[in-house]
């Protein structure tokens, strides 16, 4: 899974013998192989109790925070998570968790483990990468399978939840997702402001079309509080996400704050470092992890 499959497709299509100009070259698996890779992927999904696709609008609402921190509440709480990045052009959660060594692959060991979280398994592109500065220059149908590869090669084991961070908008990763794991929920991440809610009504949109289940809509830099005084400080118009929830008839799981100490730890790779106590983002966000393992027992 690299940059280097983008080459040997543009290689393997500079040998097919069109006989016409709108001649394309198409890859496929034989009827065989994909009937085998389709089992490993059910096999493997029949593993894992609740899939959830984190998903946004539009790009910088903190979707990824919301993920790998979703991911490790629940790995916290003592159950058993995945974490998968599908972002496969701005893949941003091993950074968050300062996961920069090289994978064990020759025991087949295709994931990380955050330090401190054991029963957290983290799977990203960028693990897979030579150069992680280097762009993934992927049409839809490679996107497509690299996504059900990272389902059917990795050994997740049985899992209480997948956490599955997706790019934003409405493109081939998130279809990929619907396509390949059917009875995935989606969360929804926006913040208060009108530009990222009228992006966020395209994503709900986009679920009801594919008929996949809105678990719920959560609001993120709802506000933000001083660490001097503990005061709120509204950083956009208030409530926009709880209104826009109610109005499409979709839940609302909570708001968030902005929290200075979530945006260094998620710069400085060290996330998992960071608790509750320290944090009112992190307080505010175990109220809805509350939530979703009511609602998802």
């Amino acid at each position: 899974m690299s940059s280097s499959s983008h080459d040997s497709e543009k290689n393997s299509c500079s040998g097919c013998q069109a006989q016409n100009s709108s001649c394309e070259h198409q890859h496929h698996h034989s009827g065989g192989e994909e009937h085998f890779e389709s089992a490993l992927v059910r096999a493997a999904l029949n593993q894992i109790r609740h899939k959830l696709l984190i998903m946004s609008g539009k790009g910088g609402v903190g979707k990824s925070s919301v993920a790998v921190n979703l991911a490790l509440a629940l790995a916290r709480q003592g159950f058993q998570v995945g974490l998968m990045d599908v972002d496969l052009h701005g893949p941003n959660v091993l950074r968050m968790l300062g996961l920069s060594a090289p994978l064990d692959v020759a025991n087949h060991r295709l994931f990380y483990v955050p330090e401190g979280v054991e029963n957290l398994k983290v799977v990203s592109i960028e693990a897979f990468m030579p150069d992680r500065e280097s762009a993934v220059i992927w049409r839809g149908p490679m996107k497509h399978q690299a996504i059900r590869q990272f389902i059917s090669d990795i050994d997740w084991g049985r899992l209480d939840y997948l956490i599955i961070d997706a790019p934003p908008g409405t493109g081939d990763e998130p279809l990929s997702v619907v396509q390949t794991i059917p009875e995935a929920q989606a969360i929804i991440v926006t913040t208060p402001q009108e530009i990222s809610l009228a992006d966020v009504r395209k994503s709900i949109d986009f679920c009801r079309k594919t008929n996949l289940t809105i678990l719920g809509l959560i609001e993120n830099m709802s506000r933000l509080v001083c660490p001097d005084c503990g005061k709120e400080i509204p950083l956009f118009a208030r409530g926009g996400g709880q209104r826009l929830a109610s109005l499409v008839q979709v839940p609302f799981l909570g708001s968030l704050p902005f929290d200075p100490r979530v945006v260094a730890g998620a710069d400085g790779g060290h996330l998992q470092n960071l608790r509750p106590e320290d944090s009112p983002f992190l307080q505010a966000f175990n109220s809805i992890v509350k939530d979703l393992v009511a609602v998802s027992p």
